[in-house]
């Protein structure tokens, strides 16, 4: 039987059974815990096609757990609310299967952000005493970890890691500044809690905005050495067709840097149509006025480019659904979405297990 050919089984987990193996492996080869977050109103089966590729394609090597924590009305709780479950989660995962060593995430929409405050929860800096102890060989083990687990890969699909409050970050207002205007006032009606913090208008207790918040590390939360911690970084997005989360945001790029493209680079990926890696940037930027976007936007930009990213810009532009491109780059649903799977498939053959 090829490797590909192995059957998914799923096995109970913390709250439910949303956890991975390969049927015909020994599951305690598999040390490497993939976490995958959905976005909002969305549920744990958005994963389920991704998830079952993930162990066909990596038998014996990664557990995959989709998260259920947070699901359907409870995705409008905030992100950091969300974020507290699903580090909750993540422990309960972990403490049920010892044998872990190594853990990732995969996350879609604003399940991204979800999965930025969980590790800034679940970031654990090595000791003081760990560090005096260990020799220059014994380097490997004073690394931080992601609730105990050496992390790896980081991977955001379609996730506005800049808000939604940007000129042409939310496609569907069709850029009309009075109705990003309105969306700002109304947008907490339908989409609550959540919605403030997309919308950075959140003000707790005179807190700054908590996409703000997270470009440090603030407080008890860890959020920018969590992120920095990852060996991988990465962000999937919609070059266009995308109506919910706009390229901007989701790529992590002001405007002067969002790439021209034309077709796919790899006849493997046809919808793969621009890739690159951005080094991590601690200098400053010289912008012209016609460079910059807005000043929280600028410093959201700015302030996620002090880490490390490799960009994936992905177009459905010939697909009979490319206007549901922020369901289609994940493959929510197997037979409607299977113009994504090219995406699936080049985060497999990237990732590093």
């Amino acid at each position: 039987m090829e490797k590909g050919d192995h059957l998914c089984s799923l096995e109970p987990a913390a709250g439910g059974v949303n956890v991975f193996s390969c049927a015909e492996s020994d599951v305690s080869t598999a040390d490497h815990l993939v976490v995958m977050v959905n976005g909002i109103l969305g549920s744990s089966t958005d994963w389920k096609f991704a998830a079952e590729q993930f162990v066909k394609t990596i038998p014996d090597k990664v557990f995959v757990h989709r998260s259920e924590r947070n699901a359907a009305t409870q995705t409008l709780d905030g992100v950091d609310v969300m974020g507290e479950r699903l580090s909750q989660e993540v422990l309960e995962v972990i403490k049920q299967k010892p044998n872990l060593r190594k853990i990732s995430f995969v996350a879609h929409s604003v399940g991204g952000l979800v999965a930025r405050y969980a590790i800034g929860r679940l970031y654990r800096p090595p000791s003081i005493e760990t560090l005096e102890c260990l020799s220059v060989e014994d380097s490997a083990e004073s690394r931080p970890t992601i609730g105990g687990l050496v992390p790896m890969n980081f991977i955001t699909v379609a996730t506005p890691h800049l808000g939604s409050r940007g000129n042409k970050q939310v496609p569907f207002l069709f850029g009309i500044s009075a109705l990003e205007k309105a969306a700002v006032l109304v947008i907490h009606w339908i989409f609550r809690r959540t919605g403030r913090h997309l919308f950075l208008t959140d003000d707790d207790d005179g807190k700054p905005p908590l996409l703000k918040r997270m470009l440090q590390d603030f407080d008890d939360c860890y959020f920018m050495s969590a992120l920095r911690s990852f060996q991988r970084r990465v962000a999937y997005s919609n070059a266009g067709c995308d109506h919910i989360v706009g390229w901007r945001t989701s790529s992590i790029r002001r405007n002067v840097e969002l790439p021209k493209w034309e077709d796919s680079i790899n006849e493997k990926y046809p919808h793969i149509v621009y890739e690159e890696r951005c080094k991590a940037y601690d200098g400053e930027q010289n912008l012209t006025e016609s460079d910059t976007i807005n000043d929280v936007e600028e410093e959201l930009v700015t302030g996620l480019s002090r880490a490390s990213w490799e960009k994936v810009d992905v177009s459905f532009h010939n697909s009979k659904h490319r206007f549901a491109a922020h369901s289609v780059i994940q493959v929510k649903d197997d037979y409607m979405h299977t113009d994504g799977v090219d995406v699936i498939q080049h985060m497999i053959d990237h990732f590093c297990v």
